[in-house]
């Protein structure tokens, strides 16, 4: 048994501790039996280093290098000596020395991993999930981890040194069901109530701006029902802020300054500051999306002017009823083969768009198309004019409501950047958008819903527009995105009782029902709340991007499946009849089979 601690990490070791002796502690990433010496690369958190193991020098401990195997945990006591010129291995921080072992302990043995422990393995996902404690394990998977620690560290740092206060909110909480589903929880000592998990600590923030704290954040949390995607988790984490006495731009330069210190800070590339800001509208208007990627242009083209009074009836219709053409322009791909032209077709149609028209430019300037032949040659020139096409360019229609236009052309700009590879992946374009709707119409309910959340303050000018055309109503609320995705989002929140019953009123809510769901934050305000504003980072998001991974699964320690579902500990689970009958629960399902007699 080896007595002495362990005294360094095997990845920090390097020419300076040539002679000295060392203890690490580890696990074996590979074992190789070179006839007389046996070569073990240890790994521990740190990183790698080669561990050489010579019958004369490591004794009986030899006979233990023999029988070890991958991923087994051993302590090795010995001596750090230079490698020789030849064998140098530049791939690893520790090249250049190497550990001659004098004594080597085995601290427990390991069963053969059902995946490698190594980077960019091609296994399946839920089998890595499965195994996380062994996925963690993965160089790429821990780096991921230690990046989101750097980051968290970071913005507590930055929200220390400017006065913010770390405050943590309620995780049990009341049932509001604006938005999301609330995953809830049922009380024992209030038979048949029911607390919810936060799906933010929205309302909590703002009492606490009431409560005098004036700059308050928390990582904070948050948990929703909701369908999941690649950047979506039933629990995930945010940074959560707020700010009293501040207005929007104040806000925006506080929070470029966070953004541009964790970048320095955790990967060492400056960011350049202001961020570009964009209104809604515009970025609706200009890349059909409200998380625009500027990466790259091939931005929307308005094609009404060029396009109308033409004898093509289908973009003479859309635009009859108050819809609209638009294109963009796929410099240098008019040889695009027509079998890809009638997939994009079937593409667009998934965001709801009925047809998708194209014109190819040839290399003497003509345009071929199958709609060509319904327009005159003063409009194939507005066409090309407005397109700023050039030979060997590939014009691309939509012509339908407005909503369909922005979504289907905005998705499609992207798929057609993909396909010709314009999009840099070391590239950052952060934006604001800014000045969104405050309500947009929901057909199902038939009323106006909060596009935000109903604490959002509308413009101060929009304030007469809420009883008379809501619609019409903007809201100081901002976005921040990068490269295409939302990373946060807030807004100058209502601090008066009066326009926050107003906005209530505006979609649907009874003056009953707003006291029943928020009476104790409308009566907060009636006593001295400050005007307030903040913004929420999901963090998750964050670390996806700067770890460049395609799902926020690679940076979360433990995430759920596309069901919401833990494959490793098998979550949820059925509990027995005891705890249900604590909770005064009797689920659905077992009533139903009592009522079969199952």
């Amino acid at each position: 048994m080896i007595k002495a601690k362990r005294s360094h990490n095997c990845g920090e070791l390097g020419k300076d501790l040539a002679g000295q002796q060392v203890v690490l502690c580890g696990w074996v990433a590979k074992r190789r039996d070179h006839g007389g010496l046996i070569f073990v690369d240890l790994r521990d958190r740190s990183g790698i280093v080669q561990v050489v193991a010579d019958p004369d020098t490591a004794g009986a401990s030899f006979k233990v290098a023999e029988d070890i195997r991958n991923e087994y945990v051993v302590k090795v006591a010995g001596k750090v000596c230079l490698r020789d010129e030849a064998t140098v291995n530049n791939n690893i921080a520790t090249g250049a020395i190497e550990i001659m072992a004098e004594e080597i302990e085995v601290l427990n043995a390991a069963k053969t991993p059902p995946f490698y422990i190594q980077d960019n393995i091609d296994t399946d996902e839920n089998l890595r999930l499965k195994y996380r404690y062994l996925d963690l394990r993965r160089p790429e998977m821990q780096r991921n981890i230690i990046l989101r620690h750097k980051v968290t560290k970071l913005m507590r740092d930055y929200l220390d040194n400017r006065n913010f206060l770390e405050i943590e909110t309620p995780m049990l909480t009341k049932s509001t069901p604006e938005g999301a589903r609330d995953y809830l929880v049922p009380s024992r000592v209030n038979p048949g109530k029911f607390y919810a998990l936060p799906q933010s600590p929205q309302i909590f923030k703002q009492l606490l701006m009431v409560s005098g704290m004036e700059r308050y954040f928390q990582i904070a949390r948050c948990f929703r029902d909701e369908d999941l995607r690649a950047d979506r988790q039933p629990e995930f984490t945010q940074l959560d802020m707020e700010m009293s006495f501040m207005e929007m731009d104040e806000i925006l330069e506080l929070m470029e300054g966070l953004i541009a210190y964790i970048f320095e800070g955790a990967l060492g590339k400056k960011i350049a500051t202001p961020f570009q800001r964009l209104t809604w509208d515009e970025a609706m208007d200009r890349y059909g999306s409200d998380k625009p990627d500027l990466r790259f242009g091939m931005e929307l083209i308005n094609m009404v002017d060029a396009v109308k009074d033409s004898d093509f009836k289908v973009f003479n219709q859309v635009i009859e009823n108050g819809g609209v053409v638009k294109a963009i322009n796929v410099k240098g791909y008019a040889n695009i083969p027509r079998r890809e032209c009638d997939g994009l077709v079937d593409f667009v149609g998934i965001y709801g768009a009925k047809g998708l028209a194209w014109m190819q430019i040839q290399e003497d300037g003509s345009v071929k198309s199958p709609i060509a032949k319904f327009f005159s040659e003063a409009h194939l020139a507005n066409i090309l004019a407005a397109a700023q096409a050039e030979a060997g360019d590939l014009i691309m229609f939509v012509a339908d409501k407005p909503a369909v236009v922005a979504q289907a052309l905005g998705a499609l700009r992207i798929e057609m950047a993909k396909r010709r590879n314009l999009i840099d992946p070391d590239a950052l374009a952060f934006a604001w958008v800014v000045d969104f709707p405050m309500f947009e119409y929901d057909e199902e309910e038939n009323r106006y819903v909060a596009m935000h959340h109903p604490f959002t303050s509308p413009r101060d000018e929009d304030l007469p527009l809420l009883a008379t055309d809501p619609g019409k109503v903007y809201a100081k609320a901002y976005d921040m995105v990068l490269n295409g995705t939302e990373i946060g989002g807030g807004s100058i929140r209502i601090h008066r009782r009066d326009v926050q019953k107003q906005i209530f009123s505006a979609i649907g809510l009874s003056d009953e029902e707003a006291q029943e769901k928020f009476g104790f934050m409308m009566n907060a305000f009636e006593y001295g709340a400050p005007p307030h504003g903040g913004l929420a980072f999901g963090l998750d998001r964050l670390i996806m991007i700067m770890a460049q991974r395609d799902s926020i699964r690679d940076v979360i320690a433990f995430p759920k499946t596309q069901s919401a579902a833990c494959v490793m500990t098998q979550a949820p689970n059925d509990v027995d009849d005891k705890q249900l009958r604590e909770l005064h629960i009797r689920p659905s399902l077992a009533l139903k089979k009592d009522k079969e007699g199952k």
